[in-house]
């Protein structure tokens, strides 16, 4: 028996140095144990439940992780830079389009190979100056002419600002693209060419300097920065009596255009061509005379008023197209708007689900008041939406109309022209145009005291400020100036020219939904 007991103890082990213990016979206990865990699981439901109990706490940690996502994102549109839209504006022919270039470029946004195939393609064109101007101006249309049509659209950002540049036609037949980038923008930069000859031509009777200032000012464009540009041309170079002369010229245009000229303007010289005083303040051997701010510096400096993220959203539409559903553009009048929201689509009334929001080319979570916004709806067909529509809050949608009271201010009619009921214009109110006819005149203003006069009034001239009922073919949406002042002032034109500005003052009981 010791034999055998010493042959098995030898078998075990060498069963051990090979890693091959035979189960039952090494460890007894723990099948045992294993099939009373077996018993145990098939005996007690309770038990076979408690199993499930770590998937459902993985899915609550994915949810809680999902919520502080959620919070984060939100911090971070808190936390993000202040938002600002600049409409480049001025005569033909001023440097808008080449002074927007210059900014993308020494802000980053533009490489310089791209600038080197630009600089080629203008060569060729033996348009050598207008290389930077190809940054804004896409088309081949605008790079064969040189003119601006469409307003041009980017974004650039410093220290404490992102800003998107709006940059205008300048060429009177383009007034109306004009408008609507303006309509877009919270302040202005009025472009002026130094040039011996081109400020005279901008700022004459009929120049689009002057009309620009006009229609800005009516526009909502409360804060004006007036840039000097070409100031290193050979007919100027850097001359303080040349920029001092210009000055000297815009400051009472611009106060009688409506601008607080200390307050809401400021001048400063630079030249877009070759980016002296944008990005960095010019250099004391070229201009010994300024010793104010660069351009950026300006820029970052200007304060506008703030909007309020909880009023009743408004989003006037500029522009619609197809991607992966109905997308259309606009910019945030009031309110806030985030994934999931159910809206509304005036005036034609059609409820609406938020997709999908971009901003700047990134898809964002929520965006407030003052963004440029791509807005990605599902419940309406891209066919069922036209620019001048504005994608509005259920609780409080704006109103739709058929006719308004406003208060208008008669800029230039045309000749022989007389402005009575049955005259007939083109309006532009926010982004919508539409024909309209005054109706009836209700009363003319005193410039002097602001008050209405007595006597009746048949018909009015130049420089009247008369309140009239206004009538347009087909609905549109509207606010009072009073509520909303970007979607109640507006223009009135006629053949191509501005012949009154004005600002909504009463809409009819029916008029809102």
């Amino acid at each position: 028996m010791d034999i055998e007991a010493e042959i098995r103890a030898l078998q075990l082990d060498s069963a051990e140095d090979n890693g091959t213990v035979d189960a039952q016979e090494s460890n007894p206990q723990g099948v045992e144990h294993v099939d009373k865990m077996e018993e145990d699981f098939e005996a007690s439901p309770e038990k076979s439940e408690s199993m499930h109990i770590e998937p459902e706490g993985k899915e609550e940690e994915v949810v809680a992780n999902e919520d502080n996502e959620a919070a984060d994102d939100v911090e971070d549109e808190k936390n993000k830079k202040r938002h600002l839209n600049v409409v480049f504006i001025g005569h033909v022919d001023a440097g808008k389009s080449t002074t927007g270039g210059q900014i993308l470029f020494l802000s980053g946004q533009v490489d310089d190979r791209t600038i080197q195939k630009y600089e080629k393609e203008a060569k060729d064109k033996s348009r050598e100056s207008w290389y930077m101007a190809y940054i804004m101006d896409t088309n081949e249309e605008e790079r064969e002419k040189g003119k601006t049509v469409e307003v041009g659209r980017a974004h650039f950002e410093t220290g404490s600002t992102r800003f998107t540049i709006l940059d205008a036609p300048g060429h009177k037949s383009y007034v109306p693209n004009m408008i609507s980038g303006a309509s877009q923008a919270d302040i202005g930069v009025l472009v002026i060419s130094a040039r011996k000859g081109e400020f005279e031509t901008g700022y004459e009777k009929g120049g689009q300097t002057r009309e620009h200032v006009q229609l800005a000012k009516t526009l909502g464009v409360s804060k004006l920065l007036v840039v000097v540009n070409k100031m290193d041309d050979p007919t100027v170079n850097w001359s303080k009596e040349r920029y001092d002369e210009i000055e000297s010229k815009m400051v009472p245009f611009l106060r009688s255009s409506g601008y607080n000229v200390k307050k809401d303007v400021q001048f400063l010289p630079m030249s877009g061509l070759i980016g002296t005083n944008i990005k960095t303040r010019v250099d004391k051997n070229i201009c010994p005379w300024w010793n104010g701010p660069c351009l950026f510096e300006a820029m970052d400096a200007v304060e506008v008023p703030p909007r309020d993220p909880k009023g009743p959203f408004r989003m006037p539409i500029i522009d619609k197209f197809k991607d992966m559903g109905t997308v259309i553009m606009g910019k945030v009048e009031s309110g806030s708007i985030r994934e999931g929201d159910a809206l509304l689509v005036m005036p034609n009334k059609v409820n609406v689900k938020v997709v999908a929001i971009y901003c700047d080319e990134s898809k964002v979570r929520c965006a407030g008041p003052g963004e440029n916004l791509r807005v990605r709806l599902s419940g309406i067909d891209e066919d069922d939406i036209l620019s001048g529509f504005v994608l509005s809050s259920i609780s409080k949608p704006i109103a739709a109309v058929y006719e308004f009271v406003a208060q208008l201010q008669i800029l230039e009619l045309l000749d022989n022209a007389i402005f009575t009921a049955g005259y007939k214009a083109v309006l532009h109110i926010h982004s919508v145009v539409e024909e309209c006819e005054i109706v009836e005149l209700r009363q003319q203003i005193d410039p002097k005291t602001k008050k209405p006069m007595k006597k009746r009034v048949l018909f009015v001239k130049n420089g009247a400020v008369v309140v009239c009922r206004i009538q347009v073919n087909n609905m549109i949406c509207v606010e009072k100036f009073s509520d909303f002042a970007q979607l109640g002032r507006f223009t009135l034109r006629t053949e191509g020219k501005t012949v009154a500005v004005g600002k909504v003052t009463d809409l009819p009981v029916t008029g809102s939904c």
